[in-house]
């Protein structure tokens, strides 16, 4: 894990620090986490010895899940709370498996350009203003490799009234407007993404969760 580079700016995923054991069990109560996460994997479809960058990855149940499905696979998992980056860790170990774990900023990964393979994301996108937005995803396209894909979960339009209603609950908490509102396509686009396309909704107690996946150009 990387030293710490954020800074007093950052609020933690639930707000109150007090707040960061819940996190977990909040997520598989509220929005379906095993059922969404097995999905993302599925469509990341890893192989040989891919490099792969969890963006946002909270306590690391994806980055696990990742590493599960492509042993051979280099799994990075990156977030800005050192507190869930510990339980990530300590989540890997349990597991045995070998995951880089690093503090940093969407909208300024410490990588390289072109130095992953694929880079996913899961319900981290609401957490950042528009213009954050932006910017990280900017940094998504410079660290993929040409060709390189990405996918993200994260709020997307509502597919009935029930889950309209509850979206307007969300909006309360985050800055969810982006997903509900339809935006995150063309805010792929505008980044530099291409191929970009909705390809699954999932009904959650807080709203309709988008899985997303996209494309480098190259």
């Amino acid at each position: 894990m990387g030293t710490n580079t954020v800074g007093a700016e950052y609020v933690p995923a639930l707000r109150y620090r007090a707040l960061t054991p819940l996190y977990d069990p909040i997520l598989r109560a509220m929005f379906r986490e095993r059922t969404i996460k097995t999905r993302l994997v599925m469509e990341a479809g890893l192989k040989g010895h891919e490099r792969v960058l969890d963006l946002g990855c909270g306590t690391g149940t994806l980055t696990v899940m990742l590493k599960e499905s492509a042993p051979d696979a280099d799994v990075v998992g990156i977030d800005a709370d050192p507190e869930v980056l510990a339980r990530a860790q300590a989540k890997a170990s349990e597991a045995r498996m070998a995951i880089a774990f690093d503090e940093g900023l969407a909208r300024h990964l410490p990588y390289p350009d072109g130095s992953f393979d694929a880079v996913v994301t899961s319900l981290m996108l609401h957490h950042l203003s528009p213009e954050e937005k932006e910017r990280g995803l900017r940094e998504v396209v410079r660290v993929l490799g040409p060709g390189g894909r990405f996918l993200a979960v994260d709020f997307g339009m509502p597919q009935n009234h029930i889950m309209r209603s509850l979206a307007k609950v969300s909006e309360l908490l985050e800055e969810t407007a982006d997903g509900v509102e339809g935006r995150y396509p063309d805010m792929f686009r505008a980044a530099g993404l291409a191929e970009v396309n909705e390809i699954a909704r999932f009904m959650s107690l807080l709203g309709t969760i988008a899985l997303y996946r996209a494309r480098k150009p190259g």
